[in-house]
């Protein structure tokens, strides 16, 4: 036999934390079926005592007795012995009736008729009631529990109560609504300050805010014995390892969300266990009210006579009084276990349980941007409220955007100390000291602690927003975003408006340049990476940066088709304009001639075939460079001459195939590049301009140098290499002011001795040509080092001993 305790663990769900979706009524059919369970028990328990009937014949061998209907004895229930259906008077009973009746059978025949009518004339109810009650409370029980079972359902009702009872246990929600809480109650009693004094004077500004500041202190005040508590740190409140577990609960919260609020298998699944729980309570009621009353205290047996003698017997069944009353107790129970689960039918479709809103709980806690949530999610959610409401509100704050961003940014300032940003400081191209930050979810608030960073570089992070406490970066004056959509708070854009020299921003759209660049009163270079056009009309849009007053120097590295209309709002200033246009073409060029101040101008990768005739009216221009474009021709380049000033010109990476002779009109030239292109020959006109200081010829298919080149006595840096010269003219070693000569890679196979005459030469490279050996006369070049030279081994070796002793480093 199975203890009643068993029964009762068994009747306990196994995984006790399940309680918090069972709401009252399923708790209360959970005690109706222990309950039920105990009735059955305790009827198996009676069913296996040995007297479970009596019997005795109905004719018995005394004359004077007439024969009994047990049915008349089963109709006056009221007699406990049916023998004594009518009581003879005592006078006439002789002695030998005191002692009762004499039937002839013995011990055997009584026990054989005993059973034989429990099994033939008992009704099956009576006999098997009790196992019907455990049979009955167990498919209950079952059923009860079924959906905690289900291989569809368990899962995510697991899922759902671990991740439940960490929400309601963990350091962050108590934190994160504690905080709300102060907030909340510093903000009413600044509103109650605030109308108490507005009855009796109004107040200045100044004397608002000297309001609030009592009230924030008012606590100290109150008690002057006492300090001021020192705010707690961090540390203290929430450590790092319970950051990161709340940050992980943050994640799992998400990933349920989205996986269950896409179905409704829960709730179907609640409502048939239900709805199979009424189905059963119907069944059982209906035929347990026809058959409880075939629980008869005397039955009528018939048995053969050839047996006993006797055909018929008047059994008591001695436990039917009993199992009568513990049937009807059933029965009440299964009738209040009926309705619970009829109201239980009518909560699940009368109430919108596939909806859930936090609107209390944003009220309660002032955490606003809590989403709704429906189907499977809000119905577990409805199911723990009818336990206990205070699990729905402290599992709201990890749906919470506010709050996960509050949580990333305390579990960022436990990860990067002001000791480990410190040490990622390095100094960047332009000589600053930069920091770089790459792929994190926000700034830490410790960056701000490093007040000689100059340069902040932040790169693929996600959700920033710049704090006030950007003005602690004293020395802060660049600024690079790159992939970083970054929010200013109104504090930081005062202070950086005057403060940020360098902005530079790598972007995948135009919609994703912040609007308060265009603010940046003190910005002095602006260089921007992206698509500044929109995908519908593919035209540059970029918005005015009239307000960009200290603007010099603009950099677009983007795929224009014209150089956006905003360019001229800068024009009176505006020193420096490089357009990148990565291989598209550049077709308008009104903008430029709006740039009077303009001195630099690259115009790189814009498919250009020509120079654009807007550039001959920058009269200021000093800097032309029109690198990797589709120049085969420059005969317009006598119109440069306007540009008086132009001392730089850049036509590298062309298809040029010669210099036309006019380029000598460029008097005031004093760097010309015109390596990687195809031209063959140089004109003699070309070293006209004698202010050449440096010249790059390289990667072209030269076989010959004019003698002319000797004219440019300024010249320092001559570079003819990767082209196909035989010899060199003697003219080109009269450069006395040469200090880096390359001509690497071409035919060439002696090297004058003089070269002597190149007393400031201190490069020289000469690798990949014919030459068997170098004149001794080099090591009369005295700023020429051993170091400075890029020729073979065997060359160097060739040298006299003393000579290369001379020219060593040492």
């Amino acid at each position: 036999m199975i203890p009643v305790n068993e029964f009762r663990q068994f009747a306990a769900d196994h995984h006790p934390q399940f309680r918090v979706l069972k709401p009252w009524w399923d708790v209360f059919t959970e005690y109706l079926c222990i309950v039920m369970l105990m009735i059955g028990v305790f009827g198996c328990t009676l069913q296996l005592t040995q007297d479970k009937i009596s019997c005795l014949p109905s004719h018995l061998s005394l004359p004077s007795v007439d024969d009994i209907d047990c049915s008349h004895v089963r109709d006056h229930g009221e007699h406990d012995n049916p023998w004594q259906h009518t009581t003879p008077n005592p006078s006439n009973v002789t002695s030998r009736e005191m002692f009762g009746r004499k039937n002839n059978l013995d011990i055997h025949q009584y026990i054989f008729v005993n059973h034989y009518c429990y099994e033939r004339a008992v009704h099956w109810y009576g006999k098997y009631f009790p196992y019907l009650v455990v049979i009955h409370t167990i498919i209950f029980m079952v059923a009860s529990s079924f959906w905690f079972k289900f291989p569809g359902t368990s899962s995510k009702i697991e899922l759902f109560v671990a991740i439940l009872g960490k929400c309601f246990d963990s350091p962050w929600t108590t934190r994160a609504i504690s905080e709300v809480s102060e907030e909340r109650g510093e903000e009413k009693m600044v509103i109650w300050r605030r109308n108490t004094m507005s009855k009796s004077a109004p107040e200045s500004p100044a004397a608002e805010e000297e309001t609030i500041g009592l009230i924030r202190s008012s606590s100290v005040k109150s008690n002057p014995e006492k300090k001021a508590p020192e705010p707690q740190s961090t540390d203290s409140v929430l450590d790092k390892k319970e950051g990161e577990q709340a940050k992980a609960l943050f994640e799992k919260v998400k990933k349920f969300r989205t996986h269950v609020e896409e179905a409704d298998l829960l709730y179907l699944m609640y409502v048939l266990q239900t709805s199979l729980k009424v189905f059963k309570f119907l069944l059982i009621t209906s035929y347990s009210v026809a058959l409880v009353p075939n629980i008869e205290i005397v039955v009528r047996c018939s048995v053969p006579e050839e047996l006993t003698g006797y055909d018929i017997f008047c059994c008591n069944h001695v436990k039917a009084h009993l199992f009568s009353k513990l049937a009807y107790c059933y029965i009440c129970f299964v009738g209040v276990y009926g309705l619970l689960c009829i109201y239980t039918l009518y909560w699940l479709f009368h109430r919108p349980l596939k909806e859930y809103s936090f609107e209390s709980v944003r009220l309660e806690t002032g955490i606003n941007d809590i989403p709704d949530v429906k189907n499977d999610f809000a119905f577990l959610l409805h199911l723990s409220d009818q336990y206990d409401a205070l699990y729905s509100k402290r599992f709201a704050v990890f749906l919470s955007e506010v709050s996960e961003s509050r949580l990333r940014q305390i579990n960022l300032n436990h990860e990067w100390t002001v000791k480990k940003l410190r040490q990622r400081l390095s100094r960047n191209a332009s000589d600053r000291l930069e920091l770089h930050l790459f792929m994190l979810p926000g700034l830490p608030d410790t960056l701000f602690e490093i007040s000689e960073v100059e340069s902040l570089r932040l790169e693929h992070l996600s959700d920033v927003t710049i704090p006030a406490a950007v003005s602690q970066l004293t020395s802060l004056q660049e600024l690079c975003l790159i992939h970083c959509p970054a929010k200013l708070q109104l504090a930081a854009l005062g202070n950086l408006r005057e403060r940020l020299k360098v902005l530079r921003l790598t972007f995948e759209g135009l919609e994703q340049v912040p609007l308060w660049m265009y603010t940046l009163e003190g910005l002095e270079e602006l260089h921007l990476t992206g698509s500044l056009t929109h995908e519908l009309s593919r035209s540059a849009s970029l918005d005015t940066l009239r307000e960009l007053k200290s603007l010099r120097v603009l950099t677009l590295r983007s795929r224009l088709t014209k150089i956006p209309p905003a360019v001229a709002d800068v024009g009176g200033q505006l020193q420096r304009l490089c357009i990148y246009n990565e291989g598209t073409k550049l077709q308008a060029f009104s903008s430029l001639k709006k740039l009077a101040d303009l001195t630099t101008l690259e115009l790189v990768g814009c498919e250009l075939e020509r120079i654009p005739s807007a550039v001959f009216s920058l009269s200021n221009l000093q800097e032309l460079d029109m690198k990797e474009n589709k120049l085969t021709s420059v005969e317009e380049i006598l119109s440069l001459q306007h540009c008086r000033r132009l001392v730089t010109l850049r036509l590298w990476h062309n298809a040029l195939l010669y210099v036309p002779e006019h380029i000598s009109k460029l008097r005031s030239l004093e760097t010309l590049d015109l390596s990687w292109n195809k031209i063959r020959s140089l004109p003699a006109r070309l070293f006209y301009s004698t202010k050449l200081r440096h010249l790059d010829v390289s990667h072209n298919g030269l076989v010959s140098l004019p003698p002319e080149v000797g004219i440019l006595q300024s010249l320092q840096y001559f570079s003819a290499a990767c082209n196909s010269l035989d010899s060199l003219p003697e003219e080109l070693f009269s450069c006395k002011r040469l200090k880096t000569l390359l001509l690497g890679n071409n035919n060439l196979a002696t090297l004058s001795p003089r070269i002597a005459n190149l007393a400031q030469l201190v490069r020289l490279e000469l690798k990949g040509n014919r030459l068997e050996s170098l004149p001794a006369e080099i090591g009369e070049c005295p700023l020429l080092k051993l170091s400075g030279m890029a020729v073979e081994g065997h060359l160097l070796d060739s040298l006299p001993s003393d000579i290369r002793k001379c020219m060593s480093d040492t």
